[in-house]
């Protein structure tokens, strides 16, 4: 059942006091399912993932239109009792005014947060112009605040993930994009800690997101530490269960052999997980 208009204030009221001490984590479901083992587990918040939702839909990252994320992110509201942050991409908008309008649906949905990506697409000019980010960010902000003004609004430079590794760059992004209303911050790539301190002091006091999506010696204690408020793993979980399930199926395609299983949860922990 989809939360009511008090329940949906009240997630994004816990979700906004998350921010504002100490370090959490913040896992990435792809489907209803996933979000619900997730809150089974204790976690006090989910986002999103674009590629987890995109690979379960048999598409690339970033490959789903607009009106199926929308009906993906009211489903996972709808799967818990936890806020959802939403993974909106550019905001699949090529102005800010597209934004805007589907910023607010987005909202609509009853996400307790959203983040806006400066990334084209285009690996010969991956970023927007700052100044076309900048506008695109107040444009996402007047409409969050059109609509009450309580979903965080989070956002991001992506310097790191699409091969401008230029930590400057994003620090005047994630700066500029602070003034224009972001809530929280977020440079998905960083990997040292020299990286992550900078990024967190640079724009204090505003909180910090750190992506660890693979294999990593951080430990939350460690990024906590550093002064990162929230940690996603983007679709990390969901590369996880995707190798599990290939190991198994290519064992049994190439091979004829059932060993793959091993390991595997046990049907009837599932069945009474979602009993």
């Amino acid at each position: 059942m989809h939360p009511d208009s008090s329940q949906i204030r009240a997630r994004r009221a816990a979700f906004r006091e998350l921010h504002t001490a100490g370090c959490f984590a913040i896992p990435n479901p792809w489907d209803v399912g996933s979000a619900r083992w997730l809150a089974s587990l204790g976690f006090k918040a989910l986002a999103s993932t674009s590629s987890g939702f995109a690979w379960s839909q048999g598409r690339p990252d970033g490959g789903v239109p607009l009106a199926p994320v929308l009906a993906h992110l009211r489903e996972l509201v709808g799967a818990t009792e936890l806020p959802v942050n939403a993974d909106f991409e550019h905001g699949f908008a090529d102005d800010a005014e597209g934004v805007a309008r589907n910023v607010r649906a987005a909202v609509d949905t009853g996400v307790a947060g959203l983040s806006i990506e400066d990334s084209t697409g285009d690996p010969d000019s991956p970023l927007l112009p700052l100044s076309e980010s900048i506008l695109r960010m107040r444009a996402a902000r007047a409409a969050i605040d059109e609509a009450g003004g309580d979903t965080l609004l989070i956002g991001r430079a992506e310097n790191f993930i699409v091969g401008r590794p230029d930590l400057p760059d994003a620090i005047a992004r994630l700066r500029a994009y602070a003034e224009a209303g972001a809530d929280c911050l977020y440079a998905p790539g960083l990997q040292t800690r020299e990286q992550i301190a900078a990024v967190v002091a640079a724009v204090a006091p505003k909180p910090v997101n750190v992506l660890v999506g693979s294999a990593s010696a951080f430990t939350m204690q460690e990024l906590g530490a550093l002064g990162v408020r929230r940690v996603s793993v983007g679709g990390g979980l969901a590369r996880a269960a995707w190798a599990g399930f290939d190991r198994a199926a290519r064992l049994l395609a190439t091979e004829g052999r059932f060993d793959g299983f091993a390991g595997s949860m046990a049907g009837s922990m599932l069945n009474g997980a979602f009993r």
